[in-house]
């Protein structure tokens, strides 16, 4: 049996230097202008040297389509979303509405504490 040598630091990292993870190449599609990995298609328009490979739109459209039938089978409201996203718009008016109404308040009651100050300074 030989004996193992010790590996010093300077050589450790003479090996470590290759192991640093390197940024991803990418490039521009001809047709969207949208970034995607080098030899593969477009996934924002399907594209791939400017033909059409997958047909993203038509899948999307498909898929949604899909989503709206099996929620209708559960007898869910397709676009109760919407209606959520409505209540919160409305909630945040009220908020803004509440925060205004109270900086004012604020305001007020400051503006009356300088003139009381400034009038007992006059006294």
């Amino acid at each position: 049996m030989s004996v193992r040598m010790r590996v010093n630091r300077s050589h450790t990292g003479n090996r470590r230097s290759h192991h640093a993870l390197k940024e991803p190449r990418l490039s521009t599609c001809g047709k969207c202008g949208s970034k995607h990995l080098r030899h593969r298609m477009c996934p924002e328009c399907g594209n791939y040297r400017d033909r059409e490979v997958v047909d993203i739109v038509g899948k999307k459209a498909d898929r949604m389509k899909r989503r709206e039938e099996k929620l209708a089978s559960m007898g869910v409201d397709v676009h109760a979303d919407d209606e959520v996203e409505e209540t919160k718009t409305e909630k945040k008016e009220t908020k803004e509405a509440t925060k205004k109404k109270t900086e004012a308040k604020k305001e007020t009651t400051t503006k009356t504490a300088k003139k009381k100050v400034a009038e007992k300074k006059e006294k």
